[in-house]
């Protein structure tokens, strides 16, 4: 008996995404070993950091590299990094900023709920635009001698009215302005690991437990060194604002085994697969009553992957609501890219086993034929 049929939890299918609310991915062989094998022994926590580190920013193209417990606390670290740089004085008084440069710059249409980590730190946020266009007078003009970052939250929204980023980076890059990047979500495609700092930006964070596959408890920042060791002092095991996201031996370690494997992947083999079973869907689907489906590109993250589209039209067997709510209660559950009050939803075989893909189409065909 598993613990979810010790605790009566019903098994999921995930056809959504990478989410944090159904735990993310699922964690392959090599970093379960890796996980298991770090759990074994004790170790001294800040130079496993640190040789892992250097490991990961070798294989990424980065000077530097630090392994946080997730993308949202990478934020924490960086923002705060870029307040505080060498300073025992002002790491120690964090989230108290007064003093310090404590204003961090983004973009009006980036202020989604991820920006929280930003305010966590105690800096202050600083909006530009009015949500549908910035101009490069607006950010010139909002740097000044208390600005600690800019940060750029990557997404589906980006590109909507804002600056484009390597004008962003000029602009800041000659002010002395840090650029974070958001990647939380931006693999693939795998070059994104260097892409981002490459094209000039400080840092780029990415979430460990969506398509890279590590655990989820885990994130990576990949930057400038000088970044990375102000980092170093603000978390585990030290006391301080990053004291509680306490990243273990048994992280670090599943993260490095993830990145290792990732780079190593056949990523136009698994882009062909995911669309032969986004069109084997389409398939099915459209020979349903009521029902259409076609191949929607990019995914909900951006990411250079295909999803399908189900459009549940007035003929349909059920409605929209009530192929949702039948999917969830079957079991085993089903959980898709669909939201009550909508018309379509999205199916993602980037979660999914060539098993479960069949599973999904079975049970669609079943309720809708």
């Amino acid at each position: 008996m598993s613990l979810y049929d010790e605790l009566e939890l019903p098994r999921v299918i995930n056809a959504c995404a990478t989410v944090t609310f159904l735990g993310g991915s699922r964690m392959p062989p090599e970093v379960l070993a890796a996980m298991h094998d770090a759990a074994q022994n004790f170790v001294n926590i800040p130079e496993l950091q640190r040789k892992l580190g250097e490991k990961i920013a070798a294989m990424t193209h980065n000077e530097a590299a630090y392994i946080a417990t997730g993308a949202a606390a990478g934020i924490v670290l960086a923002i705060a990094a870029c307040m505080t740089h060498d300073n025992p004085t002002a790491r120690a008084m964090l989230p108290q900023t007064d003093g310090l440069r404590n204003e961090v710059l983004l973009f009006k249409s980036h202020n989604i709920g991820y920006a929280f980590a930003v305010r966590q730190t105690g800096a202050k946020m600083v909006l530009l635009g009015d949500g549908e266009q910035v101009t490069a007078a607006e950010l010139e003009g909002a740097i000044n001698d208390k600005t600690a970052a800019f940060i750029w939250f990557q997404g589906t929204f980006c590109g909507r009215g804002d600056l484009p980023l390597p004008e962003v980076i000029e602009i800041c890059q000659a002010r002395g302005v840090p650029v974070l990047i958001d990647a939380a979500a931006q693999l693939p495609p795998v070059e994104n690991f260097w892409n981002f700092t490459q094209l000039g930006a400080t840092a780029a964070i990415f979430s460990g437990g969506k398509d890279l596959r590590g655990p989820q408890a885990s994130g990576l920042v990949v930057g400038k060194r000088w970044l990375i060791e102000a980092i170093r002092p603000l978390g585990n095991p030290n006391a301080g604002i990053g004291r509680p996201m306490k990243v273990g031996k048994e992280e670090m370690a599943g993260l490095y085994a993830a990145v290792k494997r990732y780079l190593a992947l056949d990523h136009a083999a698994r882009r062909e697969r995911d669309e032969r079973a986004v069109a084997d869907w389409c398939a099915a689907f459209n020979q349903l009553p009521g029902v259409s489906a076609q191949r929607s590109f990019p995914n909900e993250a951006g990411q250079p992957l295909p999803r399908c589209e189900v459009i549940i039209g007035a003929g349909a067997r059920l409605s929209h609501d009530g192929t949702l709510l039948a999917l969830r209660a079957g079991t085993p559950s089903i959980e898709t890219g669909g939201a009550v009050g909508r018309t379509s939803f999205h199916l993602n075989p980037m979660t999914l086993s060539d098993e479960e893909c069949k599973i999904v189409e079975e049970r669609i065909v079943t309720l809708l034929a």
